[in-house]
């Protein structure tokens, strides 16, 4: 599989701490965990979620399919439980988890929370993923529109999170790659600072030597009021 990837964690302008967390396994295994619960606790969920998932991909052969994939974010979801068990100083502390597995031609996907997975294909930008929170139910539900959730007091509540509940509820799913195709996971550091169209702009440009570098430079640019996050995978059919 031929793939060109970038990758890129910032602590941003505002906060003390990253608790943001990328694991890349190229070619074929990306994730992005952003963890909260502050202090350190934020930090220490999406180290253990992406600990566990590094164990896991590593145990794995063959192929892996949506339930291969959503079973590896339960044992993720575990782990960090069993921590809150043996430390209940970290009762609270959680992660979002967006990963992404490339395999023959096509990319299997599973993902809790508000951090993202977008697919860039010829000229045009589409989230994959779906955001688990509070204001983007009242979105679906057409409570609010969507320049009124940009101002909610409860914008960041999130819905769904790994390491909060016994039982995670996993999106999954799965799309054939094309050649040229872009794919970008992140957290919300970088979409609450940056439009999309910025963001595609930056991911399209051909003399862009590091884009992950460069949405991570645009979401500080724009306030770097929290942890930033990038993955940026290039695909090249064989």
């Amino acid at each position: 599989m031929l793939i060109r990837f970038f990758q890129m964690s910032d602590i941003g302008l505002q906060r003390s701490l990253n608790e943001d967390s990328l694991l890349c396994r190229p070619p074929h295994d990306f994730v992005v965990a952003d963890g909260m619960g502050g202090h350190v606790a934020g930090e220490v969920a999406s180290h253990i979620f992406t600990g566990m998932m590094n164990q896991l991909l590593s145990e794995h052969e063959g192929s892996l399919d949506q339930d291969g994939l959503r079973g590896m974010v339960i044992r993720g979801n575990r782990a960090i439980l069993a921590s809150i068990q043996r430390h209940p100083e970290r009762r609270g502390m959680g992660t979002t988890a967006t990963c992404l597995h490339l395999e023959q031609g096509k990319a299997v996907w599973a993902h809790v929370g508000d951090s993202r997975l977008y697919l860039v294909r010829q000229g045009s930008m589409r989230q994959i993923t779906r955001d688990h929170t509070y204001v983007n139910d009242l979105i679906d539900s057409g409570s609010i529109t969507p320049l009124e959730a940009e101002s909610h007091p409860k914008r960041n509540m999130l819905m769904r999170a790994v390491g909060v509940d016994e039982y995670v509820q996993v999106d999954t799913g799965e799309f054939g790659l094309q050649h040229g195709d872009i794919l970008l996971l992140c957290s919300d550091g970088l979409t609450n600072m940056v439009t999309e169209d910025a963001i595609r702009t930056v991911l399209e440009a051909e003399s862009c030597a590091n884009p992950a570098a460069s949405l991570v430079d645009c979401a500080k640019a724009g306030g770097g009021i929290d942890n930033i996050s990038v993955i940026v995978v290039r695909y090249y059919a064989e």
